[in-house]
């Protein structure tokens, strides 16, 4: 590794910390003195989201991200709370070994969270995750929210 501002190849370690990145770790040249930070994150396998239609697509963490960011918009919940979750989604799936999963489960496993923080952005989410025809859809949602 080198010095991103002198390229010098003498550096130090300062700080090394867990983060929902990966690793964090705080350096310091030796030849110019500068501080700069580096994250070390574990690559997974490729996981494949197996689609209603029989479409196999790769993972897409931040297509998964904008969806559950857009259900808990303008809502009492911090950006905090919304990252940890998405992690633990993300850890889920990779723990479960398999190179495909489907695009279902994927969707269950984030209403089962989402319902955990927040129950208007779980009935947006479900909202348009079951494709709501009409106020009956969201009528038997609330039913058994209620239950």
């Amino acid at each position: 590794m080198k010095c991103p501002h002198c390229n010098s190849e003498k550096l130090r370690v300062t700080d090394k910390r867990a983060s929902p990145e990966g690793i964090r770790r705080r350096r310091e040249c030796l030849k110019c003195k500068k501080r700069f930070t580096t994250y070390e994150k574990i690559e997974r396998e490729n996981l494949y989201v197996v689609k209603k239609d029989g479409r196999r697509e790769k993972f897409d963490r931040q297509k998964m991200s904008n969806g559950i960011y857009r259900a808990f918009e303008k809502r009492p919940v911090s950006k905090e709370d919304i990252d940890k979750m998405i992690n633990e989604i993300e850890e889920q799936l990779g723990r479960r070994g398999k190179k495909e999963v489907k695009s279902s489960a994927i969707g269950e496993l984030i209403m089962k969270k989402i319902k955990r923080l927040d129950n208007v952005a779980y009935i947006r989410f479900a909202s348009v995750y079951r494709d709501f025809q009409d106020i009956s859809d969201f009528k038997k949602e609330l039913k058994e929210l209620k239950e």
